[in-house]
């Protein structure tokens, strides 16, 4: 079995593949699944690079989508031949967050799916979405859901309501998928206009550049003629929040998912307040959102958008094309 193990500190060059164990036979509760595809996250690309320290040796990536191999006695909710995909918080089924529930994340603190073959508990993984390839699955463990919890579990968006997509990577454009699936109108920003003209092809009400317009947030405002937005997909972090509280109305949700402009700054606490906004931060969501999500994706026609996709051996190369920053959407690994 092929694998990629990270090894040694610090930079891309520490990704290695090479030969891994046979994972064994399914014991009781557990699967066996043969993987097919994962995909890249600013989570995955910390990893790789050292930036959240890992055990020596550890499989990378946080996404997994495949099919059922075997199944372990007592499995009843999967099937040999299903396709399934991964949960980010395996721990995390149901209900509030806990610190228990936290403590694995695959590609993190326990091995990820970096790799041709696992076993793992059947509560690790959830049915895949009807028609969808194993790639287009791989894209909803971490962007995915975590579009869906900001927006459904957490924001509880509703038809007719205005949401705010900050750039144009995973989330983002998750986000925007959904809101438009759901009724609401949306406003995205990127410094690319080739970018935000494939965001309008998805459905963007309104584009801003923010290269054009450095203070976007006035244009926010004049685009939503002075109410400002009812959600803000917030992933830039200390450098953007202070314009994503500028544009939100009074009384509206931002959530705060990303620290792509750095993991600490000021925040304009007067601005929060009198504005009554609430802000909640977060990562990714529960096993029983991720069923909600593909429960929705099955009733609806929508696609992810993938940018462009790699073979497991290429990982390293598929991180250096997310480090340069010209993606739109997903960015896949085949197994």
């Amino acid at each position: 079995m092929k694998a990629v193990r990270l090894t040694g500190t610090g930079g891309l060059e520490r990704l290695t593949i090479a030969e891994a164990g046979d994972p064994g036979e399914p014991q009781e509760g557990e699967l066996l699944v043969r993987l097919h595809a994962s995909s890249l996250n600013y989570h995955d690309y910390m990893v790789a690079l050292g930036k959240i320290a890992t055990t020596d040796g550890l499989i990378p990536l946080s996404d997994g989508a495949g099919i059922v191999e075997r199944i372990g006695a007592g499995v009843s909710e999967f099937a040999v031949g299903d396709h399934v995909v991964s949960c980010f918080f395996p721990n995390w089924q149901n209900g509030e967050v806990t610190s228990s529930a936290l403590a694995i994340v695959p590609g993190d603190t326990a091995d990820g799916y970096a790799q041709e073959r696992v076993v793992q508990p059947a509560s690790w993984f959830t049915h895949a979405p009807k028609g969808y390839s194993h790639s287009e699955s791989a894209t909803l463990t971490t962007a995915g859901l975590t579009a869906w919890r900001a927006l459904v579990s957490d924001g509880h968006l509703k038809a007719g309501e205005t949401v705010l997509v900050l750039g144009t990577g995973g989330v983002s454009i998750f986000a925007l998928q959904f809101a438009k699936m759901m009724g609401a109108s949306v406003i995205v920003t990127s410094s690319s206009d080739e970018k935000l003209a494939r965001a309008q092809a998805l459905g963007a009400d309104c584009t801003i550049n923010y290269r054009q317009y450095p203070n976007w947030a006035d244009r926010v405002m004049e685009l939503t003629e002075g109410r400002g937005v009812d959600h803000v997909i917030e992933v830039g972090g200390p450098d953007t929040l202070p314009q994503s509280i500028k544009s939100c109305r009074i009384g509206g949700h931002i959530e705060l998912i990303g620290v792509l402009t750095g993991f600490s700054g000021p925040i304009p606490t007067v601005a929060l307040l009198a504005r009554h906004i609430r802000l909640q931060g977060m990562q990714v969501g529960s096993r029983h959102q991720q069923i909600e999500m593909i429960r929705a994706l099955d009733a609806n026609a929508m696609k992810p958008v993938i940018d462009k996709s790699f073979p497991l051996q290429d990982l390293a190369e598929a991180f250096r094309y997310q480090e340069s920053g010209i993606h739109f959407g997903k960015i896949c690994i085949e197994i």
